[in-house]
């Protein structure tokens, strides 16, 4: 359903549907009942100011009955944020796409404490593009090439090569060359494939028994000495013993890996490296739920979306764009 409020400083108005019936007479009182508790004089400010609309952009007052509406829109208010310390490149811009490299750290979409810190907003702010919608998403921590669509108008052409799996992604990651300890040799490349699911409500994705929702082929693309990086306090390599801990004689030997998803499931990529014993680099998640710490920018998650390809289906000519990041754990990465 379509606002009828515009894109504000690269925000969307929230929209609220209220409830068919209920002990509320107004939808002032149902918004009372919500949020009242937080803020009672600011929610009164918004009706009288006429910040709060229903369909059609009809404003609300403090007398609109619950019943008039389904849906109501409104601007949040937005808390400061501190800039996190990364930037956005172009790749590419035209009359449909743009093509960016999301930094590690830099959410994709708005949510939680991250609104105006997020690769849409900024963009949308930067750019002047209030139409501006990823075509797809990447993890906060995960950097890379993200296409998204700048006309309205056409964007549902390339939802449908998403929607028909007519997109090919290709990923890169850093793990540790051998799998750990109580995990199987794995003879590349490897295709893994199982079923996954992921709840709102739990940080994780799990795998559970039944037919097979994810797939990714993994190959391993060169080897090397992680040397002090991989044994330095703060770079985790899963599966190898802690800095500090006396076990870390040798350096981690560590690996670069082309992952390349037939799927799209949520953390896949680091649930399925994990399954294998090679946890990606500074991964706080998988194989284990680290406790809760602020970002260190110097330890990004060692995953990055390399590049992606499909059939422009407006130009009708295959396209491919490219990341021109790197992996600070790779000891070279091929543009």
């Amino acid at each position: 359903m379509q606002s009828p409020l515009p894109v504000r400083e690269g925000v969307n108005a929230t929209r609220l549907r209220l409830p068919d019936e209920g002990p509320w007479t107004t939808a002032m009182d149902y918004m009372m009942h919500r949020w009242g508790h937080i803020d009672p004089q600011g929610i009164e400010d918004r009706f009288d100011a006429g910040e709060i609309v229903g369909e059609g952009g009809v404003a609300l007052d403090r007398a609109t009955r619950l019943e008039d509406h389904t849906f109501i829109w409104y601007y949040r208010s937005l808390p400061p944020e501190t800039r996190i310390p990364v930037e956005i490149s172009i790749l590419h811009q035209d009359d449909h796409l743009l093509v960016v490299d999301k930094p590690h750290f830099l959410p994709t979409t708005p949510g939680g404490t991250y609104i105006q810190e997020s690769a849409l907003v900024r963009l949308r702010n930067q750019l002047s593009l209030p139409d501006l919608i990823p075509m797809h998403r990447l993890d906060r921590m995960t950097a890379g090439v993200l296409l998204l669509s700048t006309n309205p108008e056409t964007r549902g052409n390339y939802q449908v090569l998403f929607e028909k799996r007519q997109v090919q992604k290709e990923y890169e990651c850093v793990s540790a060359a051998e799998p750990a300890a109580g995990h199987a040799a794995v003879k590349f490349p490897v295709v893994v494939r199982n079923r996954m699911t992921k709840s709102r409500s739990y940080l994780l994705a799990e795998v559970i028994e039944g037919e097979p929702n994810a797939e990714t082929r993994i190959e391993r693309l060169e080897t090397f000495d992680g040397g002090t990086s991989a044994g330095a306090a703060g770079t985790r390599v899963p599966g190898t013993p802690a800095a500090g801990t006396g076990a870390e004689t040798n350096p981690a030997r560590l690996a670069r890996y082309r992952l390349e998803p037939h799927s799209g499931k949520t953390h896949q990529l680091r649930v399925h490296m994990a399954s294998l014993g090679l946890g990606i680099v500074n991964d706080a998640f998988y194989p284990d739920l680290l406790d809760k710490a602020p970002d260190d920018y110097s330890k990004p998650l060692q995953l990055l979306a390399r590049g992606i390809r499909f059939v422009d289906p407006i130009s009708k000519k295959p396209v491919e764009y490219r990341s021109g990041l790197h992996l600070s754990e790779a000891t070279q990465t091929p543009r």
